[in-house]
């Protein structure tokens, strides 16, 4: 059944083509940046795009910044809000389950495929960003500097960057948690997404008020940025691990909430 909505999942024009427009961003950044002198002071605008300027091989690294405040998780909330509430929606669901594979079997298809859609996505928003990089920009055969202004050998800078990129995935699965559990309490797949994208919105307007400092550290963006701390010397490992923890912690309930409400749930559709 994993095997099913693999395919299923990748085989859909609407997986590349969100895929496609998500990456759409970033490369128009990257044209405006090596054809006119806007690009941002050091420490403006999102992480590494001013030092990209003089090393495109950190444009990876700006791509998954562009997008992960806002495009990325309305990316994966669009998949993943479509997983259990699309099969109602198009009548297919009973169908599914009539078939010996059992709920809990089919949830844990339809997340696999969520996991495999968040890493391939991310890790493709690495990927074109590496190859507008090379292309737009200057590359530095030293590798990198980190963000506390010391050398990286280009070993050093592809293992971090693979950090990142797992890091960012990590991140996103909470999106998606979140997503896949509004899709089992609807039929309706906007819904679905517009639930999970209303928590991360409210998220980050908390984050912008110091009223809600004494909750902050558990909102599930908190520590979205903090891949860039793996471009510190030496790392700063102290927000990546609370924000591992932090995703951890809602992919777990929210798995073991939608788990529950669908293995109980009245199938009409």
């Amino acid at each position: 059944m994993i095997g099913v909505e693999l395919r299923k999942l990748f085989r859909r024009p609407r997986t590349w083509v969100t895929i496609g427009l998500l990456n759409a961003l970033p490369v128009l950044v990257a044209v405006l940046l090596a054809v006119t002198d806007l690009a941002p002071r050091p420490g403006e605008g999102p992480a590494f795009l001013s030092a990209v300027l003089t090393n495109g091989t950190l444009y990876p690294l700006a791509a998954l910044a562009i997008v992960l405040p806002l495009f990325l998780p309305i990316a994966v909330a669009l998949i993943a809000g479509e997983s259990v509430a699309g099969e109602a929606q198009a009548g297919t669901l009973r169908y599914l389950l009539a078939r010996p594979a059992g709920r809990t079997r089919l949830l844990v298809a339809k997340l696999v495929a969520l996991i495999a859609f968040v890493f391939v996505t991310v890790l493709v928003v690495a990927l074109v960003g590496y190859l507008v990089g090379q292309l737009l920009f200057d590359v530095q055969p030293i590798g990198g500097t980190t963000l506390s202004g010391t050398t990286l050998t280009p070993q050093q800078l592809a293992g971090r960057t693979v950090l990142a990129i797992g890091y960012v995935t990590v991140s996103m699965l909470g999106v998606a948690a979140f997503a896949l559990f509004f899709s089992t309490l609807t039929d309706s797949p906007p819904a679905a997404m517009l639930g999970a994208l209303a928590v991360f919105i409210a998220s980050s307007l908390l984050l912008t008020l110091d009223a809600a400092s004494s909750f902050a550290p558990y909102l599930p963006t908190r520590y979205w940025l903090a891949f860039v701390d793996f471009f510190r010397d030496p790392v700063f490992w102290r927000d990546i691990v609370r924000g591992i923890a932090l995703q951890g912690v809602y992919v777990g309930v929210l798995l073991a909430a939608a788990w529950a409400n669908f293995t109980t749930k009245d199938i009409t559709s």
